[in-house]
C-alpha cells in the first residue's frame, strides 16, 4: 500500500488534498450524521472475516472490514464508514481513523465511478507513462491528476509502483492491471469505461501474462522426467 508521503510526491499536493485530506472536517457530503450500515450481504462477509480471528483481537479485521465498507460505499470511506467499523470491531474511532489515514488505499473523499490509478515509478516512466497520463487527462477533458471529471465518471491519480513492472508502463482502474500500453491501447480502454463497458484486463500487447515478447530464450527443451540421468538401479 502507498504511503502518504508517496502519493504527495509523485501526484502533488492536489491529489492530497482532493482524496487524502491531512486532517477530517464535516461537509454536507461527509459527516458522521449519515448513517452507513453493511447490506445484509456485506454483514454476513463482515462476520464471516471477523470470525478468522480470536475473538479478543477481531480488531485485526479493521483493514478488511474498511474494504467492504468503502466498495460498498461507492468506492471512498467516509467518516461515517470508519465509525461502524469501529463500533462493530468494538474499537476506539481514533484507532479506526489512524488506520484508514495511514494507508492511502482507503480514499477518503468522494472520487468518480471509475478511479484511474497511473503508475509513474521508474519502470514505468522509462517506458513512457508520463505519455500514457497525458493521454488520459487530455482525453477526459484536461482534468489534472488528484481531479475527477464533471460528469462523476473518472478521477484519475498517479502513483508509486503497482508490482507490474516487466509489463511497463500500466494503470490500475478498480482492481484490475492494464499493462503494456500504449496511448492508442490507453484511449481505448478510456473509451471503454466511459460507455459503461468493462475491457479486457491484463496486457493490451498480446500477451499472456509477462512471458518475453521476443519469444521463448530460455528452457527451450522438455523439461527433465522422473528418473532422468539416474544410475539404472534407481530408475
Amino acid at each position: 500500500m502507498r504511503s502518504l508521503w508517496s502519493v504527495y510526491r509523485s501526484a502533488g499536493p492536489l491529489a492530497l488534498l482532493n482524496l487524502y485530506p491531512i486532517q477530517h472536517r464535516d461537509t454536507p457530503h461527509n459527516n458522521p450524521n449519515i448513517p452507513f450500515a453493511f447490506t445484509p450481504d456485506n454483514m454476513k462477509r463482515a462476520q464471516e472475516i471477523i470470525s478468522r480471528y480470536p475473538p479478543q483481537y477481531k480488531k485485526a479485521a479493521v483493514i478488511p472490514l474498511l474494504d467492504l465498507g468503502q466498495r460498498q460505499n461507492k468506492g471512498w470511506t467516509s467518516i461515517s464508514v470508519m465509525n461502524y467499523v469501529a463500533k462493530m470491531l468494538e474499537m476506539p474511532p481514533m484507532r479506526v481513523y489512524e488506520v484508514a489515514t495511514f494507508y492511502t488505499m482507503f480514499n477518503r473523499e468522494a472520487i468518480g465511478e471509475n478511479l484511474v490509478q497511473v503508475c509513474t515509478t521508474t519502470p514505468c516512466m522509462l517506458r513512457g507513462s508520463q505519455e500514457i497520463l497525458d493521454t488520459i487527462c487530455n482525453q477526459l477533458g484536461g482534468i489534472k491528476p488528484g481531479e475527477t471529471t464533471k460528469d462523476g465518471k473518472f478521477t484519475v491519480i498517479e502513483v508509486e509502483c503497482q508490482g507490474a513492472c516487466s509489463n511497463a508502463p500500466m494503470l490500475v482502474v478498480g482492481d484490475d492491471f492494464y499493462e503494456d500500453l500504449t496511448p492508442e491501447t490507453t484511449k481505448t480502454i478510456v473509451e471503454a469505461f466511459a460507455a459503461g463497458n468493462k475491457p479486457k484486463a491484463g496486457p493490451q500487447s498480446g500477451r499472456y501474462t509477462s512471458e518475453n515478447s521476443a519469444g521463448l530464450t530460455a528452457l527451450t527443451t522438455p523439461p527433465y522426467g522422473p528418473g532422468d540421468f539416474c544410475s539404472p538401479e534407481f530408475r
